[in-house]
């Protein structure tokens, strides 16, 4: 079990979102009866990565490395450590609790299952991913479902003096995100080529020498890039947008784990690899308390 254990946590939703596809639409009492067992499974076997994790070893555990394209060192790099693995117990949680408050949903269930379940695998794919390429891949896949999760079974709102409807909060969102993608993907080309390793291995990248100009001209793009998700201010505008128009699971994936995922890029990428950038960088974009005078 533990082999498979990571890969198992991405093909399972990933599996089942395809597999909807083919499923009768009408049979919509099924659907969500069986994506509930789907996400009870995925909560077991989330709970038991938690459980069997090594904290004092600490470092990557349940690592699996399957070459894909060694032309260019692109692999399918899989493995978990202290950060990733409380993330994805709570995905687990929040996938499992979302599925159940989904159950009202009444309008194409199958086609909102989809798109569900394929956010998810995206996920947990983001946390578990030590290839650049991958993670990327996997950080797009939980994002782009979003649009179509709130633009179609979201809800627009009436505050009186203005309103905002469901494919406004949609659009903006999306043109937030992928704008901070591209930054990522620009700064994430930069590191494959400057590393000079032919390897987007995250593992082997923590070895590569790069030049403190290097570290400061492309930490600010995974800072600003993965922020833009991590609600980062002054990017941080489509958050309420979204959640005002989300549907609740969508809503609970996008509070409780989604905006996450932009913290965890940062420190999973931005950090770790480009250290010293993070370094000169991270006082003039931290918070600031402010010191207030006191009586004598």
């Amino acid at each position: 079990m533990s082999a498979n254990l990571l890969a198992s946590l991405i093909g399972i939703p990933f599996i089942w979102g395809l597999l909807l596809v083919f499923f009768p639409k009408d049979r919509v009492r099924d659907i969500r009866v069986l994506s509930a067992i789907i996400s009870f499974i995925l909560l077991i076997l989330s709970g038991y990565l938690f459980l069997n994790y090594d904290y004092t070893l600490g470092g990557f555990q349940f690592v699996q490395d399957t070459p894909w394209l060694n032309s260019i060192g692109i692999s399918l790099s899989f493995g978990v450590d202290g950060i990733s693995v409380p993330m994805i117990l709570l995905t687990g949680i929040v996938t499992f609790t979302g599925v159940l408050i989904s159950w009202t949903v009444e309008e194409r269930v199958k086609e909102f299952f989809i798109l569900f379940f394929l956010l998810v695998a995206g996920v947990f794919g983001v946390f578990v991913a030590l290839d650049l390429f991958f993670f990327f891949f996997f950080y797009e896949l939980a994002v782009l479902p979003m649009y179509l999760l709130i633009g179609v079974w979201g809800s627009s709102s009436d505050f009186v003096t203005f309103i905002r409807n469901k494919e406004y909060g949609a659009l903006k969102l999306m043109l937030y995100l992928v704008a901070g993608s591209i930054l990522v993907w620009v700064a994430l080309l930069a590191v494959y080529v400057e590393g000079d390793m032919n390897s987007f291995s995250l593992l082997k990248l923590q070895d590569a020498e790069f030049s403190e100009d290097f570290q400061r001209l492309y930490f600010p793009m995974f800072m600003v890039g993965f922020g833009v998700l991590a609600g980062l201010w002054p990017f941080h505008t489509w958050s309420p947008d979204g959640h005002v128009a989300a549907p609740t699971s969508v809503s609970m994936l996008h509070a409780g784990v989604l905006m996450k995922l932009g913290a965890y890029g940062i420190i999973r990428i931005g950090v770790d690899l480009l250290p010293q950038g993070a370094e000169y960088w991270m006082p003039p974009v931290s918070y600031q308390h402010l010191t207030l005078p006191t009586k004598a």
